[in-house]
């Protein structure tokens, strides 16, 4: 993969190179190339290959199936190659499965616990910007879930970016049936607290999920920041700022 220089830029294809536009790197140039289709289908010199593109694929829907349950609170944090990395760990997921042979393997009979602490922002992760102790737990009898926080002061316990004056809390849980290619989730929100040095009260957060589901459960926890303009809140950049990590995994039993 080579970056295009100069003031022309290409897209398309000549004399076996590709030429193309990407959102993160700009402009790129790579060698037309690969191994046949029919191939990689049939040839069992390329079994592993076969194994892994099953896997990967698998990975990517998991991923998305996962994306889609929080989709809401992503919105609000957003990282343009989040999608990738989320797949990258669902192979990691789906690469600790026991039972299964390569090429089966998937993410019920794999690791979903490693998902726990994979933030949804990378630019903005919650260990960096959010400072106070949180307890979550998750209740697989009722399906309550909830995130408890001590006491604070936001001055202190919050990294807050030039130009905000307010920030919110915000957690999700979600339920997914990999297999069947479902998922669900609620959320809840706090109010608008000004980052001052005034204590906050304990505060929890609350949503459930389906009672008694043996499905993995999920529970995200983050932050946002507004700036507050004539009593209205405004999100601030566009919510680059804005802090979304995976805090606890219930896999189920």
């Amino acid at each position: 993969m080579a970056r295009q220089k100069g003031v022309i830029k290409l897209q398309g294809q000549m004399g076996g190179v590709s030429f193309y536009k990407t959102g993160k790197d700009g402009f790129l140039a790579r060698e037309k190339g690969g191994v046949d289709g029919e191939r990689i289908k049939n040839d069992p010199n390329f079994a592993r290959t076969r194994e892994n593109g099953a896997e990967f694929g698998r990975a990517g829907s998991a991923g998305k199936l996962l994306r889609t349950a929080f989709r809401t609170l992503i919105l609000s944090s957003p990282d343009g190659r989040m999608a990738s990395r989320l797949t990258r760990e669902m192979v990691k997921v789906i690469q600790a499965d026991q039972v299964n042979t390569r090429g089966q393997r998937n993410v019920i009979d794999g690791e979903a616990a490693l998902l726990q602490g994979f933030e949804f922002n990378e630019n903005a992760k919650l260990g960096s910007t959010f400072f106070s102790q949180i307890s979550p737990s998750i209740n697989r009898a009722t399906g309550i879930c909830e995130v408890v926080l001590a006491n604070y002061s936001p001055d202190q316990m919050v990294a807050a970016p030039a130009g905000a004056t307010h920030y919110r809390l915000i957690m999700g849980a979600a339920w997914v049936d990999f297999q069947n290619g479902v998922s669900s989730s609620n959320e809840d929100r706090s109010a608008e607290i000004e980052i001052n040095n005034i204590q906050t009260p304990i505060m929890t957060l609350s949503a459930s999920v389906p009672a008694a589901t043996t499905e993995p459960i999920f529970l995200g926890f983050g932050i946002e920041f507004f700036q507050q303009v004539n009593g209205a809140f405004y999100p601030l950049k566009n919510g680059q700022y804005n802090a979304l990590s995976i805090v606890m995994v219930d896999v189920g039993p």
